[in-house]
């Protein structure tokens, strides 16, 4: 089914209307297109955010999203950040050697002395060393739930959809740079400068800590130049694969030598930047990191290749060469300025054109948000969990898989994927009452060790015994004796440190609210004016997809909820009907049709 739909997809995709950025006359706008609008541009919406578009002209419509005009004034909550940071984490260690080794050879690391006697005595740095890694991913976890209320929630969804492309443009993960402070940093980079210009946001990105950091710029020095910006600037960023020598990006990674963060802020040390000429793009002078950026804009294929890959994500896929030229020429003419160029796209013919419209596979992260928009939900569930159920469908925000980020398109579709969706929409209908929050207790996945030492530690086993590996045998006698001998001498234990941080970490990271969606499908039924089953599955199609089903599918759909009604008189079965309509809206959002937008 859902081959044959991308097939259809594809087939559509040879059209008429590509290329054609004329602007949509008011006589063709309608309610399906201010749908359409809403989808791309935002994540969709209830029947009645759609009404309200559709009223407007489609540039009226377009200015609402793009410009916020006439958007109501809602002042959207700051990260309610838990306080986790603690001073000495600024320069954080690579790894738990790196931590233990400075504090033998400084006496402290991260803010924490070396014991001066006794047992284990790095024992509490080696415990701060886990419990930062622990509690920057939980507050991330969390800074990823007020991103996603902010998606569900605000009235200017552009701005957030913006922001959601530019993290999978310039992609940076926690993983590495394991610092939510950072990663909020560059989120609210993407929210405020997303829609702007180009230039700025380009060299913002590039000076940007998270992004220093992610890319190694603490090793970019002069005399031992690190290419990993420079090749991710050109390659990625900016210009795409094969419009660039080896030699600019040698060239250019000395331009950026000396860039670097003094936690949070940008600084430029003199002493490690190259300030020798060099060759970039064929142009020569003493260029400094500013100048290369200056230089890839001047390059005709950088805005061809920028403005390419927003077409790809708002309108439709793989833009041919002509009209990525005639796209670059668009983004280029307008001095790289997001927004005007983001207008004539959304109020294009080209837009609207039939094989534009649901041919888009929804992100994980579009699927979620748009599935709690159109339910009409304004706050964000706990349960389902949004982290674990967007990862489980491949994408788990400010964790891309490389600094490429998403491949996206038909990579969200698998047969295994497609039944997580369905599961997502089940868990959402059918609350999980076996569900265990993972920011307050260690995963199956990955806590088995941890709770493992947590167990035995509270049962009053000595730190050797309880952090001996799970599954080994625990002989009593002389080894437990040999083992707390041992426990004198050793400078620390990791498993208890890995314990303990996460111990800690929970104390101080503030739990993620877990209220369940309150969904109400039988008055949102009876309100539509819904009387029987055909009615109700009609109202739900409307409402959730994009693509139209088939007379034999939609009547299917009303069969089953009849059968589970009893009756064609849906007000009558009002005091029951509730299940019956959560289990035909499962069936309908585990369809192929829904993946589409």
């Amino acid at each position: 089914m859902l081959a044959a739909l991308f097939a259809t997809s594809a087939v559509l995709a040879v059209d008429r209307g590509q290329g054609d950025f004329s602007p949509l006359p008011a006589s063709e706008w309608n309610r399906d297109k201010a749908a359409h609008l809403l989808e791309r541009a935002g994540f969709g919406g209830t029947p009645e955010e759609i009404d309200r578009l559709a009223a407007l002209s489609p540039r009226q419509a377009v200015r609402r999203l793009v410009y916020f005009e006439g958007a109501p004034r809602t002042a959207l909550p700051p990260f309610d950040a838990s306080g986790v940071f603690m001073p000495g984490l600024e320069d954080f260690p690579p790894s738990r050697p790196a931590a233990t080794d400075l504090a033998k050879k400084t006496g402290a690391a991260m803010g924490v002395k070396v014991k001066p006697e006794g047992n284990r005595r790095l024992q509490p740095v080696t415990n701060q060393f886990f419990y930062w890694l622990r509690a920057s991913r939980l507050e991330t976890h969390r800074l990823n739930y007020w991103w996603a209320q902010r998606m569900l929630a605000s009235p200017r969804p552009f701005e957030e959809k913006m922001a959601l492309f530019w993290h999978g443009h310039f992609a940076t993960t926690e993983e590495k740079v394991r610092d939510y402070r950072k990663m909020q940093r560059q989120l609210q980079l993407f929210q405020q400068q997303g829609r702007g210009n180009f230039r700025r946001l380009l060299v913002s990105v590039a000076q940007d800590p998270a992004m220093l950091a992610f890319l190694d710029a603490g090793v970019n020095v002069k005399g031992a130049p690190n290419e990993n910006f420079a090749r991710e600037i050109m390659e990625l960023f900016s210009m795409g694969v094969g419009n660039y020598s080896e030699q600019d990006i040698r060239e250019a990674a000395r331009a950026f030598t000396g860039w670097r963060y003094d936690d949070l802020s940008f600084r430029v040390d003199r002493q490690l930047h190259d300030d020798g000429e060099k060759t970039v793009l064929g142009r020569r002078g003493r260029f400094d990191g500013t100048d290369v950026i200056d230089l890839i804009l001047a390059q005709p294929v950088t805005a061809e290749y920028v403005a390419a890959k927003l077409y790809a994500f708002f309108v439709r896929a793989d833009p041919e060469p002509a009209l990525r030229k005639q796209l670059g020429d668009m983004l280029r003419s307008g001095n790289y300025e997001i927004a005007p160029f983001m207008e004539s796209l959304l109020l294009s013919r080209d837009f609207y054109a039939e094989p534009a419209v649901a041919t888009h596979i929804k992100s994980p992260v579009e699927l979620v948000v748009s599935t709690y928009r159109k339910l009409g939900l304004h706050e964000l569930p706990g349960a389902p969990d949004f982290n674990e159920t967007t990862a489980a469908l491949g994408q788990r925000l400010l964790y891309p898989p490389t600094v490429a980020g998403w491949a996206g398109g038909r990579s969200w579709i698998t047969p295994g994927l497609l039944l997580q969706r369905g599961n997502f929409a089940f868990d959402l209908m059918f609350p999980d009452i076996g569900f265990i929050p993972q920011d307050r207790y260690p995963s199956l996945a990955t806590g088995t060790e941890i709770r493992a030492v947590h167990e035995r530690i509270r049962a009053g086993q000595d730190i050797t015994s309880a952090t001996r590996p799970v599954g080994k045998d625990e002989t009593p006698g002389n080894l437990a004796m040999a083992n707390l001998n041992t426990d004198r001498d050793e400078d620390f234990n990791t498993r208890y440190a890995s314990y303990r941080g996460w111990q800690m970490a929970i104390e101080r990271v503030k739990p993620i609210p877990r209220t369940l969606a309150r969904i109400d499908l039988t008055g949102m039924l009876l309100k539509a004016g819904c009387r029987t089953p055909q009615d109700a599955v009609l109202h739900l199609e409307r409402r959730f997809l994009s693509v139209r089903l088939g007379d034999a599918d939609r009547q299917a759909l009303a069969g089953f909820l009849e059968r589970e009604l009893g009756t064609t008189d849906l007000p009558a079965a009002a005091s029951y009907a509730e299940e019956p309509l959560r289990l035909t809206l499962h069936l309908l959002l585990s369809r192929p049709e829904y993946q589409l937008g």
